[in-house]
């Protein structure tokens, strides 16, 4: 009796295992698993003159100060333009449905942000695939080197192509008009004004958001500063769109941000947000909405400026051209040489001069604005400078993410008392800036001890975490920010109501900002008055 039940069992598990695997063959041949097909990136239509007035620009991925201005710049152009929302967990969830696995939260967030806007334009607006494909095109930049931020243009046409939306035009900065599939003359006129009109925004935008993070921590009344800021990017923008003077405008921007009342004699910690380019910029779900949560605890934050990237670009290409001006050749072609080249290398000279050049206009256009706002007192970065203090412990050959720059801004961070606590936001799978944070750092903050420094990686879904380590890192240096605040009255032999009473006149002023000597801003308002 066991023995029939044993084979009748055995007899049921063959068929079942049996339709199984006829299954699984079926699906295989119908899901084409059996051939599988290596995905290639296919050069679609391209974007030409005659389509400009059809056809709408679509970008993002910086502040949301920025790329309203940027798209006010470009449509003084003549383009159509169109600024994506601040990505959020939403474009999280599409980016990682239809992209590929083990990609890095930004290649997740911008490209699912870009499917949400599609699928926005499909789904309420009624558009059809032929309409979007047709009249949208999507702007963003590329790079090269380690970091997979080189592959994005190819995540976003795969995840384009998985998403229904094959076909879709992807543009990047890099591309060269000898690149373009079509007789016409390009849509994207990449010329000297184009790029100008793109930095002057970034430049404006930058201006803005510093002001307003000196400013919004110690407002009276809560949101004055973001609808004064509100205020100043529609007339930013409209200066633009007009071709005006944005240094009028800039000053117009001043009176309405001086209108915003203040009180700079509240001892708050200082928080120096460094990192991975788009972690650190960005105001979104992809880095918890950091710069919002620590002005929430009573913090300051000091940004890193978008102009920064622009003159670490600027210090790569002039730092590689001066090396490989000192390589030795060989005497067949120092023969063939052209006149204004190196003996040694055969690189053009006139590279590093016009690269200079392109760093002065830029700090020079920077600091125009920033005077005609009010901005005292600020600097921007100095990637050279960077590269001498980080270079004992990180070497700037070596590229990705931000390279030396991370160890640099630590180090001049602590030396020059610029902040209570450093926190470097990096996005999960980031290899550059995990590299960075969590093994070179940790020597720095060794022969540093008086650093604050703090590395969190974002993930999306890690908030609580996130700000549970940042409630605990601010914890001990509000109490130093309290410190140097009741020092500096002490110093002075003031008490806080009599500082008050001596605030008055410019140094009242709403964009007026004390001079630097410790890192607490309350601090320094009193050593001003002493």
């Amino acid at each position: 009796m066991q023995a029939q039940q044993s084979q009748v069992s055995t007899v049921s598990l063959e068929t079942i295992e049996a339709e199984l695997k006829a299954f699984e063959e079926k699906e295989r041949e119908r899901l084409g698993l059996d051939k599988p097909k290596q995905w290639r990136e296919e050069r679609v239509s391209d974007f030409t003159r005659s389509q400009r007035d059809s056809t709408t620009i679509l970008f993002g991925g910086l502040t949301v100060m920025q790329d309203k201005l940027i798209s006010s710049a470009l449509g003084a152009m003549g383009y159509t333009t169109q600024a994506l929302d601040c990505a959020d967990n939403d474009a999280l969830q599409l980016g990682k449905e239809y992209g590929n696995r083990a990609q890095c939260n930004p290649t997740y967030y911008t490209v699912g942000n870009l499917i949400k806007y599609l699928n926005h334009l499909r789904e309420e607006k009624g558009l059809s695939h032929q309409q979007i494909v047709d009249n949208y095109i999507l702007l963003t930049a590329g790079a090269c080197g380690p970091c997979r931020f080189g592959m994005y243009v190819t995540e976003y046409r795969k995840a384009l192509r998985d998403a229904g939306y094959e076909g879709f035009r992807v543009h990047l900065f890099q591309q060269s008009l000898g690149a373009i599939d079509s007789t016409e003359e390009s849509g994207l006129d990449y010329s000297f004004e184009f790029f100008r009109s793109v930095v002057r925004a970034v430049m404006a935008g930058d201006v803005l958001n510093l002001m307003g993070y000196r400013i919004r921590p110690y407002e009276v009344e809560a949101n004055a500063t973001d609808k004064a800021l509100d205020r100043c990017r529609d007339i930013v923008a409209e200066a633009f769109t007009r071709k005006k003077s944005v240094i009028k405008a800039m000053r117009r921007c001043r009176d309405i941000l001086n209108e915003v009342k203040v009180d700079r004699l509240q001892p708050k910690p200082k928080v120096s947000v460094i990192g991975e380019f788009y972690a650190m910029t960005t105001e979104g779900d992809a880095n918890y909405r950091l710069q919002r949560f620590l002005e929430s605890e009573g913090a300051e934050v000091d940004i890193q400026p978008v102009t920064n990237w622009l003159l670490y670009m600027l210090w790569e290409h002039r730092s590689d051209a001066l090396k490989m001006m000192k390589l030795k050749r060989t005497p067949d072609e120092l023969a063939q040489l052209q006149p204004g080249h190196s003996e040694k290398s055969g690189h053009s000279i006139l590279g590093p001069i016009v690269n200079r050049i392109a760093e002065a206009a830029i700090r020079y256009a920077f600091n125009r604005y920033a005077k005609a706002i009010g901005l005292e007192g600020y600097h921007l970065g100095d990637p050279a400078e960077l590269a001498r203090l980080s270079s004992d412990y990180y070497l700037d050959e070596v590229r990705g993410g931000e390279g030396h720059m991370e160890v640099g801004k630590l180090i001049y961070t602590v030396q020059k008392k610029k902040a209570h606590l450093v926190v470097s936001v990096k996005p999960f799978g980031c290899m550059p800036s995990s590299a960075v944070s969590d093994g070179v750092q940790t020597l720095v903050t060794a022969r540093y001890p008086q650093a604050n420094f703090l590395a969190i990686e974002t993930s999306g879904d890690g908030a609580v975490n996130v700000y549970s380590r940042v409630q605990m890192a601010l914890f001990k240096v509000r109490e130093k920010a309290r410190r140097e605040f009741d020092e500096a009255l002490a110093e002075g032999g003031l008490a806080l109501e009599e500082a008050r009473v001596r605030l008055n006149g410019k140094r009242a002023a709403t964009v007026h900002y004390p001079a630097h000597r410790e890192a607490c801003t309350a601090a320094n308002g009193i050593y001003e008055l002493l």
